[in-house]
């Protein structure tokens, strides 16, 4: 349905393949400390270096060259990326790295010379080793937690310190504050288990007493031993990530660098399958030094074994052929690292029951295949939705849920089958197109983005004809994606698109097509705000990277950069606007517009029509259990600012937790009772519920999970909204928004 003009792109210098555009939410990148002693940068790594410079310096969307001035915003990115919290590097740290490397960071880059970096990585593990050291001897002493004291829990915007003693103060500080938290998370564990002890039918058949009978100085001693330990095992290659990553971060929050083992998280997030053996895991309930199998993927190569069963703890991996490697105390991304591997190779996994000996530990061989995951690509389904005093039968409502805009680039690439979201939503939609629904819900909250292409294909599913979403370069040149199918829609009726906060890139492209053509409703929260497009670079020396190199804007010529794209009709808004989004990363590219490609709109909801759904619907939300929970919630959350002095003192700590938690407890039992539910006696009885709950969940395929009330209020308010009212019918070319 979708053509496009052919566009191949060459990058100077560093002679990298395109793997292809995609429009996808960037995760963020945290680095641990290490021991760099005998750092020697590889060939492998100084070619990457230089590639990773030349493509910032020369082929960014912001034309910005690697110059002196943005070497020496890289490096001031780099000490806050290490140090967040301005907790670990003294100002004199600071200063004395500015002034020996501020004016050559961005040239040594260029040389493929990582030493400058690699020496500010050995002083971020040198004050990272020392606050260990500290804090494993004072919680050996006995800490008061009745102090008159306070501390400030994020200092992102606050000065590093100029003294040791002024860090050290704050040390002791903010080991007190993990005590006393950790105090009074082991007296709600402990009622939790006393719920599960006295009511043995609330576990719903799990086991759910952790009984850790550590002292709360014993549990941050080994929290901090193990996080030392993992530190060792950080990877030179890791270390490279950090310091090319902030470079790329510096530019824009979207252009990135992947060391090999987040390389490969990038291609599963956009491709959907994995080279691995079929296992989910996480950190064991009991002892989170223990890695515990959670599910095996139907199918997989764990399954087919035989041998590999769910709750096994994993103690032990050994790659294709080499010696056996103790895992215990390692984090799951360093297990994920090594199970997973090259399809045909095998890789031995040592697991033991819980509760029995090591000795009863048995090692398994498995051999990696690909593994496809079914679960996370597009779904559909019914709903019936009936309005009181208006419909006399329920209306059939098709909800169809969009994870991401995924496609297997390497195997279209190689000419393989492949999966993508519009395959998958094409054949959603015949099926919905056969159960006579009465509208539909295109449901994108949380929908990360993706392929560029893929988006454009699905909106030729739902648009006539006409420009879909315009793309600028860094030269200024405007490509226009368009839908030029002679006005074939594969799905004609109602729809509305269900967005939040976390919609992201294509999935605003999306939004915005459909709102811009009048085609349907925008429903939810105001978007991301990701509107710029990255290329993804697979052929580094090591790794791979994303690089900004074009910006989208909507048909009508304004971006959604930063901006995002608003609602037609506002809903309640789950996540903090201060901390989530586009509108609140650093760096971010800024809103602008150019010209409107000419369209013709399909329909026009007027803004009479408009306010009159924005009312009705916030009567409704007003009314909804669900609705008021949630936004009980927002307020509830609001209670806790990190950027105020918060008491050092356990007994005025355990008030505020105690009046947050009775405010919580008293949203649940009013939402439980409005729906016809029995309320929970107390706090205790009520969290012992929820574990044992999502503990069942977790352990569930996505698809068998039932659809969470909260969840499904919104799906429900979309579909009321959509039947409420039609777009005025526009016959005339000139008729435009």
């Amino acid at each position: 349905m979708m053509k496009k003009q052919p566009a191949q792109w060459l990058l100077s210098a560093a002679s990298v393949g395109i793997a292809g555009l995609i429009l996808t939410q960037s995760y963020g990148t945290a680095v641990a400390d290490t021991n760099t002693e005998g750092f020697k940068q590889t060939p492998e790594q100084q070619v990457t270096t230089r590639q990773v410079a030349a493509l910032l310096d020369r082929s960014h969307y912001l034309n910005q060259p690697l110059d002196t001035a943005t070497g020496s915003e890289i490096l001031s990115m780099y000490i806050d990326s290490l140090d967040p919290n301005h907790t670990l590097f003294l100002q004199s740290d600071v200063d004395e790295f500015k002034k020996k490397y501020a004016d050559e960071f961005g040239v040594r880059l260029k040389r493929g010379d990582l030493s400058a970096g690699v020496e500010v990585f050995e002083r971020y593990r040198k004050r990272s080793n020392e606050y260990f050291a500290m804090a494993k001897k004072m919680l050996k002493t006995d800490i008061n937690l009745t102090s008159k004291d306070t501390i400030v829990l994020d200092r992102e915007k606050l000065n590093h310190f100029k003294t040791k003693k002024e860090q050290r103060d704050y040390w002791t500080s903010q080991l007190k504050f993990q005590l006393m938290s950790i105090t009074l998370g082991k007296e709600d564990e402990k009622a939790k288990e006393k719920v599960f002890l006295d009511n043995p039918d609330i576990t719903r058949g799990q086991d759910l007493v952790r009984n850790d009978e550590r002292t709360p100085s014993e549990i941050l001693l080994n929290r901090l031993s193990r996080q030392q330990e993992q530190f060792t095992r950080l990877k030179d290659d890791e270390i490279m990530e950090t310091i090319l990553n902030t470079a790329m971060l510096t530019y824009d929050p979207h252009s990135n660098y992947y060391a090999p083992i987040q390389a490969n998280e990038l291609q599963i997030q956009s491709s959907l399958q994995l080279e691995g053996v079929g296992v989910s895991i996480r950190p064991d309930r009991k002892n989170p030094d223990y890695t515990r199998i959670v599910t095996l993927v139907d199918g997989g190569p764990a399954a087919k074994s035989g041998q590999i069963k769910p709750n096994d703890l994993i103690i032990g991996i050994a790659q294709d052929g080499k010696t056996m490697t103790d895992v215990v105390g390692w984090s799951t991304r360093e297990i994920v690292s090594l199970i997973r591997g090259k399809r045909g190779t095998s890789v031995t996994i040592k697991v033991r029951q819980p509760n029995t000996p090591d000795a009863s530990a048995r090692n398994v061989t498995v051999v990696r295949d690909i593994i496809q995951q079914e679960e996370s690509g597009v779904t559909q389904r019914v709903v019936e939705v009936q309005r009181p005093n208006i419909d006399k039968t329920p209306k059939r409502i098709g909800v169809l849920e969009i994870p991401s805009f995924y496609l297997n680039y390497r195997a279209r690439r190689n000419g393989e089958d492949y999966r993508s979201v519009s395959i998958d939503t094409e054949k959603a939609l015949k099926e919905l197109n056969t159960k006579n629904i009465d509208g539909l819900v295109v449901d994108l909250r949380n929908n990360p983005g993706g392929s560029l292409d893929e988006v454009a294909k699905m909106l030729g599913f739902f648009i006539k004809s006409g420009p879909l979403v315009q793309i600028r370069d860094n030269r200024g040149n405007i490509q226009v994606y368009r839908d030029d199918d002679g006005g074939e829609q594969l799905y004609d009726g109602k729809v509305v698109v269900l967005t939040n906060l976390a919609s992201a890139s294509a999935s605003e492209i999306f939004a915005a097509a459909i709102q811009d053509y009048g085609r349907g409703l925008v429903v939810g929260s105001t978007t991301t705000g990701k509107g710029s497009a990255q290329i993804q670079l697979d052929s580094l020396a090591l790794g791979s990277a994303t690089l900004t190199q074009r910006k989208f804007y909507r048909i009508t010529g304004g971006s959604t950069q930063n901006k995002g794209v608003v609602p037609d009709v506002e809903l309640v808004n789950i996540y903090d606007n201060a901390t989530f989004g586009e509108r609140a990363q650093k760096k971010a590219l800024p809103w602008d517009t150019i010209k409107t490609a000419p369209y013709k709109p399909e329909g026009k909801f007027t803004s009479n029509t408009l306010a009159t759904l924005n009312q009705q619907s916030k009567i409704r939300q007003q009314k909804n259990p669900q609705f008021v929970y949630l936004s009980t919630l927002n307020d509830i959350r609001n209670m806790e600012d990190e950027k105020k002095p918060v008491a050092l003192d356990i007994n005025k700590r355990r008030a505020k937790m105690q009046l947050i938690e009775k405010r919580s407890l008293e949203v649940e039992n009013k939402r439980l009772i409005a729906t016809g539910e029995r309320p929970y006696a107390n706090w205790n009885t009520y969290q012992a519920a929820m574990d044992a709950k999502f503990e069942e969940r977790s352990q569930m395929k996505a698809g068998e999970r039932p659809e969470l009330p909260e969840d499904e209020a919104f799906i429900n308010e979309a579909a009321y909204i959509m039947l409420s009212t039609e777009p005025k019918t526009l016959s005339s070319p000139e008729e435009k928004p």
